[in-house]
């Protein structure tokens, strides 16, 4: 069952629609109330929460055995989907989707979730990426309010997640710390530290603030339009740093689980990809958050190990450029099939976990994919696309024109409105995805 992570009974209930006003600055009231099983909506209407698990693989997959040949309701599995057959009517598969001039290769593997344009451009800069964006929107609702989690992960330089300023915001690859921050409860003078370590912070972000509304006085208009989304976004931190500081008092959920064991060997990719979709799960399944996101960085990953005797030829990123060689092929499509076989069973976890009146699958979107369309050729269109629950009406493949791609952003709208939230605009949409049944 999912775990009941409530809030201090001291958190006053507001609407979501309420706003603080200062100095010149609106802000949405973040989601403060305590949380159970279900949450309030605006109306006052009880609403089961809704969740997000978002995985991106930044070699993709081969192209020709994932997407498959007939489009619609009726469509047969391909070779790829053949592995999630038991969940055909769980899922839908996209074809002809990709973020409109997001170009260049491997440097659009930080846009997977964001639609930034350009990214190999010169003074480039990412912008929010749909986890954190949904964040801001739904509030602390969980103890944290995403969690960003890497296989094999470049952490100086990759990551899913990305602040509205264009900010990195690490990975975390190690499933014993992630544990930890879930599950295990600190001693009482740790968490007076850290209590103390939360006030410290707020303290200099005073001293910042007051700094640098000193300095406001002798800046142009564009500069104080800067510094003006500065002293918001301090205004945010400091927000989440009292929320911080509540959950810190919190008693955390209980597992039945062990403590895992981290896997430093890198090989062992498809092990330590499968760890990571545990924790993601897990951290799902306790309440401990409502949005995960996970990159697997096969990039960085080297020669690694497909089956328990035999390894790839090379590291993946120079196995991807296969040139269609057969022997590349084929440890490519073995990799592929490991990849679905772990979504499998992700999806079998969810579907096995009742959640109020049907099962987490249900209230949670599973979406897997990438921002390469095929590896071999650096091709960054006609995207490997697949949304899995959230309550949407599956079973069918949305094929789009694959000359003229349509923006993942549209699905990227779609869901955040089925977590919610009254977006009608993210990244570079025009609109929700046609097609997509709720």
């Amino acid at each position: 069952m999912t775990a009941n992570c409530n809030l201090p009974p001291s958190t006053t209930r507001f609407s979501r629609r309420r706003f603080l006003r200062g100095a010149g600055v609106t802000l949405a009231l973040p989601l403060l109330e305590c949380m159970t099983q279900k949450s309030i909506t605006a109306s006052g209407e009880n609403r089961q929460p809704r969740r997000m698990l978002l995985i991106s693989n930044n070699l993709g997959v081969l192209p020709k055995p994932f997407f498959p040949e007939t489009t619609g309701a009726k469509y047969q599995l391909s070779p790829y989907l053949q592995e999630l057959k038991e969940f055909s009517n769980d899922f839908t598969v996209f074809s002809g989707l990709s973020h409109p001039s997001c170009e260049g290769g491997h440097s659009t593997e930080n846009c997977f979730l964001t639609g930034a344009r350009h990214p190999t451009s010169s003074g480039f800069r990412n912008t929010i990426s749909l986890d954190q964006f949904a964040s801001e929107h739904l509030g602390r609702q969980t103890r944290f309010g995403t969690l960003n989690f890497g296989v094999n992960i470049d952490k100086a330089n990759r990551s899913l997640s990305w602040t509205r300023d264009g900010v990195l915001l690490p990975t975390e690859d190690s499933p014993a710390s992630i544990f930890k921050k879930m599950f295990i409860q600190g001693s009482e003078t740790r968490i007076e530290q850290r209590l103390h370590q939360l006030k410290r912070r707020g303290s200099i972000l005073d001293a910042v603030a007051e700094s640098t509304q000193q300095l406001n006085r002798n800046l142009g208009r564009n500069d104080r339009a800067r510094l003006d989304q500065y002293f918001t976004s301090i205004r945010e931190l400091e927000q989440r740093l009292v929320t911080a500081g509540e959950w810190e008092q919190s008693p955390k959920p209980k597992t039945d689980r062990e403590l895992p064991q981290d896997i430093v060997d890198r090989a062992l990719l498809f092990e330590k990809f499968e760890q990571m979709l545990t924790m993601a799960t897990l951290a799902l399944q306790s309440d401990s958050t409502r949005i995960v996101t996970l990159m697997v960085d096969a990039f960085a990953t080297p020669v690694f190990q497909l089956q328990d005797t035999e390894k790839s030829l090379t590291g993946y990123h120079s196995l991807s450029h296969h040139g269609m060689r057969a022997d590349h092929l084929a440890q490519l499509e073995k990799a592929d099939r490991r990849q679905m076989s772990l979504l499998r069973k992700s999806l079998q976890i969810l579907a096995s976990v009742p959640d109020e009146s049907s099962r987490l699958l249900d209230s949670t979107m599973v979406l897997y994919g990438s921002n390469m369309g095929d590896a071999n050729t650096h091709d960054n269109t006609n995207l490997p696309i697949l949304l899995a629950g959230g309550g949407f009406r599956h079973g069918q493949h949305l094929a789009f024109n694959r000359e003229s791609n349509p923006p993942l952003c549209n699905l990227y709208v779609s869901m955040l409105q089925r977590l919610g939230i009254e977006a009608d605009r993210f990244g570079s949409s025009t609109g929700t995805l046609a097609g997509l049944k709720t």
